[in-house]
């Protein structure tokens, strides 16, 4: 099968090309508005590549005249800001599209990308790769085993460092990444939601350009989590010889995830030409989870519900400890 991919000369595209390569199958086109491209010859030289997206979509209408030619997938790894627009375009040229996380910032942006999968009979599927790590499937595992009557006590760190580029680029502008939340943790929240069943409360704490924290309350765990790009905010036991820290703990148990990420871009596109990928329905939690927390105010935590890396910050220490009402979901229908 013929491939294409949007975004060839960001960070993540590279994971892409390697799976394309390691499932057997071709990249014909790829664009970016940056030149750094060189990875592409580590995957085919005879890959056609443009730096304006014009000529992108024409050589790629082209193609599609050609029938042995076609292009069969398209591949969105641009910023988050222009998934939307990418989607649509590989959409309307026939292909199914694979698109990095998030694949909008709105439940009303998947709304549309409904309607043109029904109108272009094709599909959309999102790279959600923590699904398929190992220790997930462990903690989903206990959990399905325990059938526990309560709820478990969860807390979610994620740090993973980022320099001062991070700030500069695109990721660092909210209209463009969505915010922290969104471009570190959305995958997170889909997951919380794939163990522990259905969301039925969240507060935010606390939120910046580098971090935020908060509460969620599922059907089978409460959960206290914190996200952070600041390597300030990484354990010391890890300091200076790693620059991420993922980590649950699932009353008292922890479930370390820091290392296994390698190969799971390629177990995500076996999955989907397999016909078991994550399509917009099946993502649509996540992104309403992370669009609600986008337009919360910060409120101060009430007992039990702050994440331990809450107190350590200053601002948070300026809040007023005063109890808030959780906010209370009704379902997607009425977000």
């Amino acid at each position: 099968m013929n491939f294409a991919l949007i975004g060839a000369a960001g960070y993540i595209a590279p994971r892409h090309m390697q799976a394309i390569k390691d499932m057997g199958h071709t990249l014909v086109a790829a664009y970016d508005i940056n030149d750094s491209v060189g990875i592409i010859d580590s995957i085919s030289t005879d890959c056609a590549f443009f730096t304006e997206f014009e000529y992108f979509m024409e050589h790629a209408w082209r193609l599609r005249r050609q029938q042995t030619q076609a292009i069969d997938y398209w591949v969105v790894c641009s910023p988050n800001h222009l998934h939307s627009a990418h989607i649509t375009a590989g959409l309307q040229l026939g292909c199914d599209v694979i698109c990095e996380k998030p694949l909008v910032s709105t439940p009303a942006q998947l709304d549309e990308l409904h309607s043109v999968e029904e109108e272009t009979r094709r599909r959309v599927y999102s790279i959600m790769q923590l699904r398929h790590h190992p220790a997930i499937h462990e903690l989903r595992d206990k959990v399905l085993a325990e059938q526990i009557e309560g709820q478990y006590d969860v807390e979610l760190t994620y740090i993973t460092a980022r320099g001062p580029w991070y700030l500069a680029s695109w990721k660092g502008d909210p209209r463009k990444s969505f915010g922290v939340m969104s471009e570190i943790g959305i995958h997170f929240f889909d997951m919380l939601h794939v163990i522990f069943g259905e969301l039925k409360a969240q507060v935010l704490h606390y939120h910046d350009e580098h971090k935020a924290a908060g509460y969620l309350e599922y059907e089978k765990a409460r959960v206290r989590w914190f996200l952070s790009i600041d390597a300030e905010d990484l354990p010391e036991r890890v300091r200076g010889q790693h620059s991420t820290y993922r980590s649950i703990t699932c009353d008292g148990e922890e479930f370390e995830f820091s290392s296994g990420f390698t190969d799971l871009h390629t177990i995500s596109y076996r999955e989907i030409l397999a016909g078991r990928g994550f399509g917009i329905e099946t993502v649509r939690h996540c992104l309403e989870t992370v669009y609600g927390l986008g337009q919360a105010t910060p409120e101060a935590p009430r007992e039990d519900e702050a994440h331990p890396q809450l107190g350590k910050l200053s601002a948070a220490r300026s809040v007023s400890a005063a109890p808030t009402p959780v906010v209370e979901l009704r379902g997607a229908e009425e977000s």
